[in-house]
């Protein structure tokens, strides 16, 4: 990614709105969009947006760089609105936590060679433009998840693209993304947010827990539009998960509810899952 080209950012969030502050002190002239027009100003008010797009997206074309940094079923609608005016952008992607529907859409808009959907692992409880920061995606994994016909060059400039941010970036199909995040990050996040639904059923609030219990609701305090969304396009795979999850809760109850509690099978578990997390 040379200096001084131009990167257009759908969305300034917490991913598209720290995207733009890694990439501004870099030289790169920012063109972004965000319906929240506060956002878009305050970001060049902090000199790190350099022009505004409006609605239509039709300035896009002027970027080398696209990426739509927006809740995944919004972003497909961005993808669909930006196509006619994607120019000659060398690359579109995304950072979106599913990726099997933005691929479809890319491919059906006759973008796929320029398309290399990203997903990094990099995310936060909190969200906006107040949450934006330099540094978010140092160390992080980054999926690239691509169309059948992108071409070598959109790969390598994804790949460069999130090198040079310091990330790690690893090719997956977008299908196995899915069914594989549907275990490692949506399932996680429903069963936080199915924790903190239970706490305050029962009349608890989130200063009564301890550390452990802050750690594991801390989750729940994401953007409801964003994991609705993702739960929507995910949602097969995250229920085959929840099967999975209600297997296990199960199985502890079944060891409680035994006329005499079921000290082995308690422990066993317990066992079980200390050397998964130790091993």
């Amino acid at each position: 990614m040379s200096e001084s080209s131009t990167v257009a950012i759908i969305g300034l969030g917490l991913m598209g709105g720290s995207l733009a502050r890694d990439l501004a002190p870099r030289g790169m002239s920012i063109l972004a969009y965000d319906r929240d027009e506060a956002r878009v100003r305050a970001a060049m008010t902090a000199g790190v947006v350099s022009a505004a797009l409006d609605e239509s997206l039709a300035g896009v074309g002027r970027a080398e760089t696209i990426i739509i940094a927006l809740p995944v079923d919004a972003a497909i609608v961005a993808l669909r609105r930006l196509a006619p005016y994607a120019g000659d952008a060398r690359l579109i992607t995304d950072v979106g936590s599913t990726k099997t529907g933005i691929v479809a859409a890319a491919t059906a808009t006759g973008l796929a060679p320029r398309f290399v959907g990203s997903h990094p692992m990099a995310g936060d409880h909190r969200f906006g433009w107040e949450a934006s920061r330099p540094g978010l995606f140092r160390d992080a994994r980054v999926y690239l998840c691509a169309p059948r016909d992108a071409s070598s060059d959109a790969l390598t400039h994804a790949s460069d693209f999130w090198h040079d941010l310091g990330a790690h970036p690893a090719l997956m199909p977008a299908e196995e993304h899915d069914r594989m995040l549907a275990w490692t990050s949506h399932l996680p996040h429903v069963l936080s947010a199915a924790l903190a639904l239970t706490l305050a059923g029962a009349g608890l609030d989130r200063q009564s827990l301890g550390p452990g219990g802050r750690d594991m609701t801390r989750i729940a305090g994401s953007s409801p539009e964003m994991w609705t969304a993702i739960l929507r396009e995910n949602a097969a795979e995250v229920d085959a998960a929840l099967v999975a999850a209600e297997r296990e809760i199960a199985a502890f109850r079944g060891a409680l509810r035994h006329d005499d509690v079921d000290h082995a099978a308690l422990h066993a578990r317990f066992e079980s899952a200390r050397d998964w997390f130790t091993d």
